[in-house]
């Protein structure tokens, strides 16, 4: 399957496993863990790909800004699959509220998607809050907005 992305992101993984003295192995379970990496991926698209900066708090409805002051929400493909509703909709006793989503997508510009299973070279997609809105409003994202990762590749590939 070939997907263009926008960019991508590299990381030395020997370097990563020198550096924190753990293997590389746990290096790459580190960097395909879409809650653990986010971090390091949130600052990277921040300073290098958008030239903005950081949300001001973990609480903000987005994630970063870019230079032009626009809002940004970072979401990674995992081996579980990506979900484009707001964090506080996803995990145990959370549930899906459409108005939340739909509120969500008028305050952001869009999405930054990163492929973080091809870790340590990851792929990334800038996606416009339209892309998102139109395939939700197509039905082509499951519930929760929620979708695996083969689905999630399959339509980056129409963007």
């Amino acid at each position: 399957m070939s997907v263009k992305p926008n960019g991508l992101l590299s990381w030395n993984i020997n370097e990563i496993s020198n550096a924190l003295r753990i293997g590389p192995d746990d290096v790459r379970e580190y960097f395909t863990d879409g809650r653990r990496v986010s971090f390091l991926l949130e600052r990277r698209l921040a300073y290098e790909v958008v030239k903005g900066k950081l949300a001001q708090s973990e609480g903000a409805g987005f994630d970063l800004l870019d230079s032009d002051g626009r809002k940004w929400e970072v979401r990674s493909i995992t081996k579980g699959g990506i979900y484009f509703c707001p964090s506080y909709m996803v995990g145990s006793g959370r549930s899906f509220d459409e108005s939340g989503f739909l509120a969500k997508l008028k305050e952001i510009e869009g999405y930054i998607v990163s492929d973080v299973e091809s870790f340590p070279n990851v792929p990334f997609w800038i996606l416009p809050k339209s892309t998102v809105e139109n395939w939700y409003r197509g039905g082509k994202l499951g519930a929760g907005t929620k979708i695996s990762r083969a689905t999630a590749l399959k339509l980056l590939e129409s963007v």
